[in-house]
């Protein structure tokens, strides 16, 4: 049925273009054709018998058109929108959004623009449509690039209103009302209480997950094994986070997140020697997840418990103690000399032309010179250098 109303309204635009087409020859064919029958007026919009001709005659021929042309029209429409629903489909929904109102917002901007430069002779004309592809496309970029601090401003502005919410809630109280002004209440004056009252416990021994350690699950096996002490502590913004990324729209972010929260979930309900607390504290004077946890470690005088490389080097740099379990896995994995042989499997080929790239049980690279010809077969190597850093271990061998 679609395709019917496009092919329809095909033709009835070929037909247009072929009536209005032929009417502006109408003249010529009453030059050649000296017959004063078709200089006749026939009453319909002040038409002559031979514009009238022309204009049948070229709606007919532009109909046929396209009838002739429509299913490649139609194929080549299936194709381009196929293509369009298959990379819309590839985008979170929240960049579809944003592009959108990137491209309304440039747009706008190519219209005021571009009513400047129209008057200018010969190229004013073009100009507006010239700012409207560039500032349409730059709209797009611009806003799918920078969403997240869009969003983060809002975020700021909801901030603000649920402080001013709670203020005049807490105004409401009788005590309150007379003896303090509204402005005098500040709106994280729980957070800071808190904070004072936990910098008293220094007892507790505070260990802080971040986000990628709990996502990363081996945090719950190392708990099991007790060689952890204190109290675990899961700040709300950490949870917020996960939150975050458990509701995304994308596939792979959505799975990371729901993993995350399981893994909390099963950190307290295995009965280890850990006490494990969620603390309702925030900063709004900082930005990032990262730098919220490196602020509270400070203040509560704790650890952060991290996989992320640079937030480990933030934390050292800020004087915060950091226990990284990419480096624990690194130190528990066994020990390889040189001269040591040991059975491998090339399984792909390494960077550079000739190399084989093989793997331990335990995921630690085995790169093998000249080990592309062993390629899917399992070969005895000589381990011949180790490398050692603190994103993982790299063992350099070669077939004996």
């Amino acid at each position: 049925m679609l395709d019917k109303a496009i092919k329809f309204f095909i033709m009835l635009t070929c037909a247009i273009v072929g009536g209005a087409a032929l009417h502006q020859a109408s003249p010529f064919l009453i030059s050649y054709i000296n017959l004063e029958f078709f200089r006749i007026e026939t009453g319909i919009f002040e038409l002559t018998l031979a514009s009238l001709v022309c204009i049948l005659a070229g709606a007919l021929i532009g109909g046929l058109a396209g009838w002739f042309i429509s299913p490649f029209l139609i194929g080549k429409l299936k194709n381009f929108t196929s293509f369009v629903e298959k990379q819309l489909s590839k985008m979170p929904i929240n960049d579809v959004i944003a592009g959108a109102v990137g491209l309304a917002i440039g747009l706008i901007i190519a219209n005021l623009l571009g009513s400047a430069f129209a008057r200018i002779p010969i190229v004013g004309n073009y100009i507006p449509i010239i700012f409207s592809i560039v500032l349409g496309y730059l709209g797009v970029k611009l806003t799918i690039k920078k969403r997240k601090e869009i969003t983060g401003s809002f975020d700021f502005i909801k901030e603000i209103i649920r402080n001013r919410e709670a203020a005049k809630s807490a105004s409401k109280e009788p005590e309150k009302v007379v003896e303090e002004p509204l402005q005098e209440i500040p709106p994280v004056e729980k957070a800071k209480v808190n904070l004072v009252k936990l910098q008293e416990n220094n007892n507790k021994n505070y260990k802080l997950l971040d986000t990628n350690v709990i996502i990363d699950g081996r945090i719950a096996d190392i708990c099991k094994t007790g060689f952890l002490e204190g109290t675990l502590l899961i700040p709300v913004f950490v949870l917020e986070e996960l939150q975050y990324i458990a509701d995304s729209s994308d596939t792979l972010r959505r799975v990371r997140g729901r993993r995350g929260l399981d893994v909390l979930q099963k950190i307290r309900e295995d009965e280890t020697n850990l006490d494990v607390e969620i603390m309702n504290v925030d900063f709004d004077d900082v930005q990032g997840v990262d730098s919220k946890l490196v602020r509270l470690a400070q203040k509560l005088g704790g650890k952060i418990i991290t996989n992320d490389f640079n937030l480990n080097k933030v934390a050292q740099l800020r004087g915060v103690d950091v226990l990284n379990i990419n480096e624990l896995s690194n130190a528990v994995k066994p020990v390889v000399i040189p001269g040591e042989t040991m059975k491998v499997q090339v399984v792909k080929d390494g960077k550079e032309p000739g190399q084989g790239v093989a793997y331990l049980d335990d995921g630690t690279m085995i790169v093998i010179e000249n080990g592309h010809r062993y390629l899917s077969r399992t070969i005895s190597v000589e381990v011949t250098s180790a490398l050692q850093t603190s994103a993982g271990r790299m063992i350099f061998a070669k077939p004996r």
